[in-house]
């Protein structure tokens, strides 16, 4: 198998900084960014033939364009481009404060589709390439407290549905990972707004339950073993467009479609009589 560039947001810590070494243990090249870059520094001194660090904040547009231009320019080309920075936020709707919603949408939906729309001109000019976005459970199943983040995720999956439909006859492979719980330290980077205390019951029993119940919730997910999983399925070439990663995303994932399809066939004489007579 030939070696292959890699383009990885996010690969500070977390995932990111897992399928950058699980990449690196493939024999491939990498490209790795991050908001801080010097945090990159460690991994960039063990494999200084194989791994680029850069600066990129995917709120900021021209860093976007800069970071994926230097990549390009560095081995000829991004092979393989994950786009796997995201953050959290945990809040009611009625909670969610302006600067705290943009910013997860800036971050974890239009910074992914302007990296995107960044890399495809050479995939295009190449007719290759493969685009993995890191979607989440929440990306299917919304939640109390999790509706922001939730609701960036959902928009990241109509988005490479779409994607991936149109690259497809272009020779781009696109794929959506939809994890669970896994120990990547997203949590306690989440952003959080005041309480309002009549969703105690709703909303906040859920964020006491991440703050209180680590070991319960997030455990069970090992960065590590995704990240092998992932290098794997790119390098085998066979990908499925959706794959959920972790038995309690499945299980979630499952009783949430098991319940919308009844709902809908519970309702499909209504959804029939709209049209003119």
């Amino acid at each position: 198998m030939s070696t292959q560039n890699w383009f990885i947001t996010g690969a500070s810590s977390g995932l990111g900084a897992a399928v950058a070494k699980a990449a690196l243990r493939a024999g491939h090249r990498v490209a790795v960014t991050a908001r801080d870059s010097p945090r990159l520094k460690t991994l960039a001194d063990a494999h200084p033939d194989a791994v680029l660090p850069l600066s990129m904040d995917l709120t900021r547009p021209s860093e976007i364009q800069a970071a994926v231009a230097a990549a390009s320019d560095w081995h000829g080309g991004i092979d393989v481009l994950v786009n796997n920075a995201a953050i959290g936020y945990q809040a009611a709707v009625e909670e969610g404060e302006d600067h705290n919603i943009r910013a997860v949408f800036e971050t974890n939906f239009f910074g992914v589709a302007s990296t995107i729309r960044a890399a495809l001109p050479g995939m295009r000019a190449r007719a290759s390439g493969t685009i993995v976005n890191i979607s989440s459970l929440n990306g299917i199943v919304s939640m109390p407290a999790l509706g922001y983040y939730g609701a960036s995720k959902f928009a990241l999956e109509g988005l490479t549905e779409a994607l991936s439909q149109e690259v497809a006859p272009l020779g781009i492979k696109v794929a959506l990972i939809e994890p669970g719980g896994f120990r990547t330290g997203i949590a306690e980077r989440n952003l959080r707004s005041p309480r309002i205390d009549a969703y105690g019951a709703t909303a906040h029993a859920i964020m006491n339950l991440l703050a209180n119940d680590k070991e319960g919730v997030y455990a069970p997910g090992d960065p590590q073993r995704m990240a092998q999983i992932l290098v794997e399925l790119v390098q085998s070439g066979d990908m499925p467009q959706r794959l959920i990663m972790g038995a309690d995303s499945w299980a979630a994932i499952m009783a949430k479609l098991v319940s919308q399809r009844a709902e809908y066939e519970k309702w499909k004489g209504v959804a029939h009589s709209t049209y003119f007579d």
